[in-house]
């Protein structure tokens, strides 16, 4: 008899999307106040980054990005993120916590000239 298997949570890749390896600044919204952050990398459904601010998974978050372009998150420019942690790592000594947060919602800001 040959004996069924199902893959676990553990077993699978749960991210859908590739992500990109990507260092640009980013600046973090969370309860009211703002810091700074680097991204380490990011798709077109989520994001890790490294900030100073500590959060919580489930915390909701906006954030101010320079994609650059060529990402497959269309032509680049400054963008207005609004997203959802999911997971906090660290802190570990020169870069802050890590956090991975799913992009609920992205864009793009009209340039100011």
């Amino acid at each position: 008899m040959t004996e069924k298997t199902t893959p676990t949570a553990t077993s699978i890749d749960r991210r859908s999307i590739h992500r990109t390896p990507v260092r640009v600044p980013v600046k973090v919204r969370h309860d009211g106040s703002e810091s700074d952050g680097m991204t380490r990398d990011l798709s077109s459904s989520g994001i890790f980054l490294y900030t100073d601010t500590t959060m919580k998974p489930g915390s909701k978050l906006e954030l101010v990005i320079m994609l650059p372009a060529g990402l497959g998150l269309g032509p680049g420019g400054w963008t207005l993120c609004e997203a959802s942690v999911v997971r906090v790592e660290g802190p570990s000594e020169d870069k802050g916590l890590g956090i991975a947060a799913t992009l609920d919602r992205i864009a793009l800001m009209p340039e100011i000239g």
